[in-house]
């Protein structure tokens, strides 16, 4: 029987378990907060709606939803979408869960 483990591209067989995402590959500190933000100014100061371009970015990982403005398509490039989409996560979770 075949289990996908992490995030590697292995058929899933049996669904009824519940599967592992490990991202320990990933830098304690990635600096993924910090692109996403001057990625948002850049975004917004050029006009744009920046959540509904990075959504657009993270879904479909077309870079042309980045403006180059301020390097920001170069910077997001430096990151991969699930380390963006980590990020997203771990901060809102962080600021929305009780202690």
């Amino acid at each position: 029987m075949k289990e996908k483990s992490d995030h590697s591209d292995k058929p899933v067989n049996n669904l009824s378990e519940t599967q592992k995402f490990n991202n320990s590959d990933r830098p304690a500190n990635s600096g993924a907060g910090d692109i996403l933000c001057k990625v948002y100014y850049a975004l917004k100061e050029k006009g744009y709606h920046p959540v509904n371009q990075i959504v657009g970015y993270i879904l479909s990982g077309d870079p042309t939803y980045i403006t180059s403005h301020k390097n920001a398509r170069s910077l997001i490039s430096k990151l991969e979408r699930d380390e963006l989409l980590e990020e997203i996560v771990y901060f809102y979770l962080k600021h929305n869960l009780p202690e």
